[in-house]
């Protein structure tokens, strides 16, 4: 073997053990960046451009219920089903998004997943386009995270800054909300709606005599019975202390009203056993009426309260409100 081929041997195996060592670091890096993705506390989903699922982290495989194994080379909506909560269906495909809008971006709220068992969890995240060397889009990776837990309390904080918390009753914010959107739609169906206010007579007695806890389980009683002897599409609310409000919505003249009324006084009627005692529950009410006695949720509420205050006045059980 002359000089020139026995250089040419060495340069050969320089580059063989060049290309080992390069084989290895990717080796070294690509394990790296799974035991890192694996560590993540968000779940991590690839697809390919067609829409095939490349890799799922652990958190992934524990969220959706697909192994890496078993989910690899299916389709993405096969394996990370979404639903939009709001619209009540299938939500858009994030691999779509990324892909055609060529940039990344927030999966939106109110998303949940459905694992592979059926069972449903409220997710947040993003989705963002994988590109080559070259530039061009390739596929979509989508990082993603549990958020049942915090939508839970958020929902639940909600609630209570628009009920009431003695009674779970709608509080004054709700019912004019509700009251709004029963206007609404009287003024599109040309019908009425009746504004009921509601005082508990000598109720005061009850605190005084027997003290606020079996006062606290009368209100209970009183919203317990007063929801049920209305439709659900009426709004039963606690104003305040012992006043209740009462929207009935879609009426189609004005003496359902009295009916409605009286059927409530008959519920609160029947005797309440709280606390060994049997407490007999007497009520004024005073009704204003949707067009004829105003045009917004606070004058008919009020012209509801002064038409009570009469009803208490002239120790009549029903008023209804006049000039």
């Amino acid at each position: 073997m002359n000089s020139t081929q026995s250089d040419a041997l060495l340069v050969r195996k320089e580059l063989r053990g060049a290309t080992i060592s390069s084989e290895q670091l990717l080796g070294e890096q690509l394990e790296h960046a799974r035991v890192t993705l694996d560590c993540m506390a968000d779940g991590v989903i690839c697809a390919d451009k067609r829409g095939d699922v490349t890799y799922l982290n652990a958190v992934a495989e524990r969220m959706t219920g697909w192994s890496r194994d078993e989910a690899s080379g299916r389709r993405l909506a096969d394996v990370f089903r979404l639903v939009n909560g709001e619209a009540r269906g299938a939500a858009r495909d994030p691999l779509e998004s990324a892909v055609q809008d060529y940039q990344a971006m927030g999966l939106g709220r109110n998303l949940s997943l459905i694992r592979r068992d059926g069972r449903k969890s409220a997710i947040e995240g993003s989705t963002a386009p994988i590109q080559d060397s070259h530039g061009r889009v390739t596929g979509a990776v989508t990082v993603f995270r549990d958020v049942t837990s915090s939508r839970v309390t958020e929902l639940e904080l909600f609630r209570l800054a628009q009920h009431d918390p003695l009674t779970g009753l709608p509080n004054r914010a709700l019912l004019n909300d509700r009251l709004n959107q029963a206007i609404s739609r009287a003024q599109r169906h040309g019908s009425l709606v009746a504004v009921l206010f509601l005082d508990l007579d000598r109720f005061k007695r009850v605190n005084d005599s027997l003290g606020h806890a079996i006062g606290d389980k009368v209100l209970q009683e009183v919203a317990k019975r007063l929801t049920g002897a209305v439709r659900a599409s009426d709004t039963v609310s606690r104003y305040g202390g012992d006043e209740f409000v009462i929207v009935l919505s879609e009426l189609g003249h004005r003496a359902l009203a009295r009916l409605k009324a009286e059927k409530l006084r008959t519920s609160l009627s029947a005797p309440s056993f709280i606390g060994q005692r049997a407490l007999h529950i007497k009520v004024s009410i005073g009704i204003s009426i949707f067009p004829e006695d105003g045009q917004d949720a606070q004058t008919l509420i009020d012209c509801a309260d002064f038409a009570m205050y009469r009803a208490k006045g002239t120790r009549r059980p029903l008023q209804f409100f006049g000039p």
